[in-house]
């Protein structure tokens, strides 16, 4: 163990380290991510099933028509609002539905990222930080122009591929 003055650090060597990170990481995708994903899967299942899923898909139809997404791509965007995980989960249980084929999913991901779940950020990060509420939904609207913007630079990206 190294002293400095009033603190202790333990060394670790590299397999230790590497061993913590990976049970960090574990619980973090067991406890966290796992669920939000099952979660989603369950979700279009029973939107799929109630026929709710067909009806959302018809009311967003020409809206998600200016980006060149069936009407159903936009429960991926609503979910990504509250979770990234839960929307990788929609987007993925629309592609085995047959809802999505691979270059609409393709041009959703860096929507889901770069809308970054701002409900959650809201409740845990700008809340505690005293953010003044008014600049809420300006930093939303930001998040959902990114992802709209991304869908666009996407799908002219995958025209040349």
């Amino acid at each position: 163990m190294a002293t400095n003055d009033d603190v202790t650090v333990e060394k670790k060597n590299i397999l230790d380290l590497f061993i913590e990170g990976a049970q960090r990481g574990f619980t973090i995708g067991t406890t966290s991510l796992l669920p939000n994903v099952v979660m989603a899967f369950v979700i279009i299942r029973v939107l799929d099933v109630t026929g709710l899923l067909k009806l959302i898909g018809i009311v967003f139809a020409p809206i998600m028509a200016l980006w060149g997404l069936p009407g159903e791509a936009a429960t991926v965007i609503i979910t990504s609002l509250m979770s990234m995980g839960g929307a990788i989960g929609v987007a993925v249980g629309l592609y085995t539905g047959a809802n999505l084929d691979a270059t609409q999913v393709t041009m959703l991901v860096p929507a889901i990222y770069l809308m970054g779940n701002p409900v959650q950020n809201i409740g845990r990060c700008l809340g505690i930080a005293n953010v003044n509420t008014k600049h809420y939904a300006a930093i939303l609207g930001i998040c959902v122009i990114n992802a709209l913007l991304s869908i666009w630079f996407m799908r002219f990206i995958l025209m040349f591929f």
